[in-house]
Order: C-alpha cells, then sequence, then structure tokens
C-alpha cells in the first residue's frame, strides 16, 4: 500500500497517457484522488509558455512606462528621489499587491511566483487554474461563528507570500504555477459547480489567496448572483487598496496571527507582522465579520509575554466579540524538529484570553476538547457544541443564547 503522495508522483510520470490535466476536475474518481483533504496535491507538468500567453492583466501594480504614473508609485519616501531624474532602461514594474512590493524585472515573477512581468505588464499566472478544489464544512476553516453546519466548496491555487517553515499546505503555497497542470476553469464556470454541489459559501483558501485576487473577486461577484457567500482564508498580508476590492465581495475573512513579534514573523514567515495588523484593523473597520486564528509553535510563539500581547491587541484594536482560535500545531514541512503543541498550552492561552475579556476564545486541533464549544458569556452555558467539525447540539435561536437571550456576535442565517 503506497502512501496518496508516492501515488501522485507515479500518476504523474504517465499523466500524458491519460489524456495530462484534463481528468482533474472532471471525473469525480480522480477528483477524489487528487482533491481530497487540505493539502490539495495534483499533478505537475510543464506548460508555463501556455500559461503566460494565456495570463490575463494583473490588478494592483505601476510602471515607469504606465501613464499617469508618478515615481512615488514605486518609491518610498525613505528613497530620497525628490528632484531627482532617472531614465529606466528596462520595464520594470512594481508589483503593489502584497506588502512585499516587488519590483519585477521582465521575465521575472515576485516572491509569490504566480505575478509575472511580460513586456512591461504584470500578468497573473494563476487566474483561472484552480489546484485543488473540495467541499468542507465551514468549521474546518476554522469559522465558528459564521453560518454553522454549512458546506463550504473551497479552491486554491498556486503559489504565497510567505514561506512558512511550518505549512502544512506547502505542496501548494511553495509551488509555482507550472507545476501542476489544470484546466482553465472560469468564474463562473466556479459559481455554478459550487451551486451544483449544493454548498452556500464559497472559500478561497488553501495557499495564499491574495495571489488570485483578481480571479476570487470575480468568482465572488458570480456567486452572489446564485445566493452564494463568499469567504476568505489569509495571512492578511495584502495592502490597503486589494483588500479593500475584496471587502467589498467577501461575507468574511479569517486571518491568521502567526504570531504578535516581528522576529517570529521574519525567522519563520520570511515575512513582517505590521501589515497583518494593518489588515486586521482595516477588516474590522468594515464590519465584515472576522475572525482570528493563532498557531500556538512550541518555543517559538508560546510563550506568556507574547500571548498576552496578541490578546491584549485584539481587545484594543477589534474588541472582545472577534473569536481567536488557539490552534495546535503539528510538525509538517521545514519544521519537523518540535514536537506538537501541549494541549495545557493551548488551554493556558485560552483562559489567559478568557481573564481578560475576551467573549469567545477556542483551542483548535483538539477534536473533542470543550474549548471548540461556544460558551454565552453572560451565563457561560455552551450554546453551540462541537464535535470535531461538526455541530452535535446549537442552543441558538435568532442569534441569541435560548438560556439566557444574550445576543451571540457572528452570522446565523
Amino acid at each position: 500500500m503506497i502512501s496518496r503522495r508516492e501515488f501522485i508522483t507515479q500518476l504523474a510520470k504517465i499523466a500524458p497517457l491519460l489524456g495530462g490535466a484534463g481528468i482533474l476536475l472532471s471525473d469525480p474518481y480522480w477528483q477524489g484522488l487528487l482533491y481530497g483533504g487540505e493539502r490539495g496535491i495534483a499533478l505537475a507538468g510543464g506548460y508555463l509558455d501556455e500559461i503566460v500567453r494565456t495570463a490575463p492583466r494583473a490588478h494592483y501594480w505601476a510602471s515607469p512606462a504606465s501613464s499617469g504614473t508618478g515615481c512615488i508609485a514605486c518609491h518610498g519616501i525613505q528613497d530620497n528621489i525628490h528632484g531627482k531624474q532617472h531614465v529606466h532602461k528596462e520595464n520594470i514594474v512594481k508589483c503593489l499587491l502584497c506588502a512585499h512590493g516587488c519590483l519585477i524585472k521582465p521575465g521575472d515573477r515576485g516572491r509569490c511566483r504566480t505575478r509575472m512581468n511580460v513586456n512591461g505588464e504584470l500578468r497573473s499566472l494563476v487566474y483561472g487554474r484552480p489546484v485543488s478544489i473540495h467541499v468542507d464544512p465551514i468549521e474546518k476553516k476554522p469559522f465558528y461563528h459564521f453560518l454553522p453546519g454549512a458546506d463550504v466548496y473551497t479552491i486554491g491555487t498556486s503559489g504565497c507570500p510567505f514561506q512558512c517553515k511550518f505549512c502544512q499546505n506547502w505542496e501548494l503555497s511553495q509551488s509555482s504555477p507550472e507545476d501542476y497542470p489544470v484546466p482553465f476553469a472560469s468564474p463562473a464556470s466556479i459559481s455554478r459547480s459550487a451551486f451544483e454541489r449544493k454548498a452556500s459559501v464559497i472559500a478561497y483558501s488553501y495557499n495564499e489567496p491574495t495571489v488570485y485576487t483578481e480571479y476570487l473577486t470575480d468568482i465572488a461577484r458570480a456567486g452572489k448572483k446564485l445566493g452564494l457567500r463568499s469567504v476568505l482564508i489569509s495571512c492578511g498580508f495584502m495592502n490597503e487598496a486589494p483588500l479593500a476590492e475584496m471587502c467589498s465581495v467577501l461575507d468574511a475573512i479569517k486571518i491568521d496571527l502567526k504570531g504578535f513579534s516581528e522576529h517570529f514573523y521574519l525567522t519563520v514567515s520570511n515575512a513582517e507582522l505590521r501589515p497583518v495588523l494593518r489588515s486586521i484593523q482595516q477588516i474590522a473597520k468594515s464590519r465584515i465579520h472576522l475572525e482570528i486564528v493563532n498557531l500556538v509553535v512550541p518555543t517559538l510563539n508560546d510563550s506568556d509575554t507574547m500571548l498576552q500581547e496578541l490578546i491584549t491587541w485584539v481587545l484594543a484594536e477589534v474588541g472582545p466579540d472577534v473569536p481567536i482560535h488557539f490552534s495546535r500545531f503539528h510538525p509538517d514541512y521545514q519544521m519537523l524538529n518540535l514536537p506538537p503543541t501541549p494541549i495545557a498550552t493551548l488551554e493556558r492561552a485560552r483562559d489567559m484570553a478568557l481573564s481578560r475579556g475576551i467573549h469567545y476564545p477556542y483551542i483548535g486541533n483538539v477534536p473533542r476538547h470543550p474549548g471548540n464549544h461556544t460558551y454565552c458569556p453572560n451565563c457561560k452555558k455552551a450554546v453551540i457544541q462541537r464535535h470535531g467539525y461538526f455541530i452535535t447540539e446549537m442552543n441558538l435561536k435568532n442569534g441569541r443564547c435560548k438560556f439566557c437571550r444574550r445576543k451571540i456576535a457572528g452570522v446565523w442565517v
């Protein structure tokens, strides 16, 4: 009995004999093998030329050659360019999608590997190229205060602006678009497929959805015409303008706040904390439903000091009603040397949050733990009980606790 990963590797070798990637989205048997589960492993292949040829123009970028573009679009105040003149010899572009602000030469890509400078124009290599498609319960995302029990049609592509050493979806997040030969799927076809699968929500997940923001916003708009809602599972590293567009079409966002330390972000994710905090503030102000996940990694971000700082910031900036999931780390990718998070550590984090006034702190990735349940902040009784990803008891009526009538923050209908 070989593992699924070994099976995929062998299958990739014979993909041309099977008709290439055309089987991936059409045949339920192959869907089950290739798309079954969060890891979303798919066939690899070399079809970069086709991707580049058909890739649409990306949003959110600037170049010296663009009409009306000032130098300040690419340069910050710290560059001290006032009064200086410079002629760019190359059609360089600056990506304005995420906080990295990649400067990209012709033929090159940004750090996410999904956006390429093609003759002075930034193109999205992942538009219409979903690698992983699966229907999950919404609790798996996790969303605990948004349509409990809903079936969620989840898609993901390749690429990510982060390089998290503990990533559990690294086969997608750390891959490039040409690694997975998949047929083009239009936004209308994705939304229609979700509707036909009787999912009420479309989720953008698996890798970092910001890298396919043009695709996800088009899908969300198409989904709304069919009565479907859209949710984003994100690292929160996008810039303000693209996030504003996403907020205009999304119904809920879950942000992974990986730790409350710039050093942690730099050494573990090769990124920065500050842009993530700004995104959380922007989402909260937009009044879209927001939940936060903190993956608690032993010895790296599990100190009382860091946990208290995170809790203090959340209380001050977004308030006590935003759910916080303290989730259990499991060894994966480049971080196999650490053990799973002790459950006692997660319980300590949840107790800290409760004692400080957070209304809805949770323990994640520990099935059957009472910290998975939703409790009324007033009478302390369980208003939603969960067993793994499934609802076992619901004591909410019209968004209020059945026992004391306290309103429970969330989107329930």
